[in-house]
């Protein structure tokens, strides 16, 4: 059984598709950054890994060799940390490579993006039989939801028996590209259609932009998850400059504390 089949309240993104050291000198991008990185923020209140890779040129990379070496690292230096990996294609890979890369690894959890998978309206049979061999091989999706028009999709493909009842969802909030930073009442949008997709659903947030904690915050107070780090964000609530994941993840753990005692 995978440990990733509940997502755990934090989820460590330490360097996400698109930013390099020229965005921060402190993100991870070798293996040995990143299972560091995940040292540390696990240390202080991460569950998880979201788990990107890098080529020797900090690009963006699907490839099972180097995930498989990443995730055997994690095993020896952070045996307690579950792996997330993931299959943006950053306009980079096809659906049929990245259903390749998960079928290959059999990863502990992965998290998808429905309008990279199945781009196309209509019928996708590859698509579909995708996901039903991932639910029936026991592997977690994380459905990544950029949008309520992404989640009438999924629940439309749900319903009409093209995808399994979805285990988790990923609500983004913001955008990397245009940028546009998030705002709590982003949430609004998606908070009623989560009846729709069934009680048992396991939920989750990421943010972009300074009001990042204040937007996990307030997921997290309507029963939902976190995930945070410089994937989606390089900034302190005060907008200093964040010195590393770590104090991304300290940063929360602290204003989650604040609202349990409040």
């Amino acid at each position: 059984m995978s440990r990733l089949n509940t997502l755990p309240p934090i989820m460590l993104a330490p360097n996400g598709a698109r930013r390099t050291k020229a965005d921060h000198p402190a993100l991870p991008v070798t293996i040995a950054e990143v299972v560091e990185t995940a040292a540390a923020c696990f240390a202080v209140g991460a569950g998880a890994l979201h788990a990107h890779i890098r080529d020797q040129n900090q690009g963006h990379l699907l490839d099972v060799g180097v995930y498989r070496e990443l995730i055997s690292e994690m095993a020896l230096q952070v045996p307690d940390m579950p792996v997330q990996i993931t299959t943006e294609a950053v306009g980079k890979y096809s659906a049929a490579h990245q259903r390749a890369l998960v079928r290959e690894l059999e990863p502990e959890g992965v998290s998808i993006a429905l309008r990279e998978m199945w781009p196309a309206t209509g019928n996708d049979r590859a698509a579909s039989r995708f996901y039903f061999w991932s639910d029936e091989a026991g592997i977690p999706i994380q459905h990544i939801l950029y949008s309520t028009a992404d989640a009438r999709r999924l629940l439309h493909l749900v319903q009409g028996g093209e995808i399994p009842a979805p285990r988790q969802l990923l609500f983004v909030l913001g955008k990397y590209f245009p940028p546009a930073d998030a705002s709590p009442s982003d949430l609004d949008a998606f908070l009623p259609m989560l009846g729709s997709f069934g009680k048992a659903v396991d939920w989750a947030v990421c943010a972009f932009g300074q009001a990042e904690i204040a937007c996990l915050t307030n997921a997290h107070s309507h029963g939902g998850k976190a995930r945070v780090g410089f994937e989606n964000n390089l900034l302190n609530a005060d907008a200093t400059l964040a010195a590393s994941n770590e104090a991304r993840v300290r940063e929360l753990t602290h204003a989650l504390e604040e609202l349990i005692v409040k």
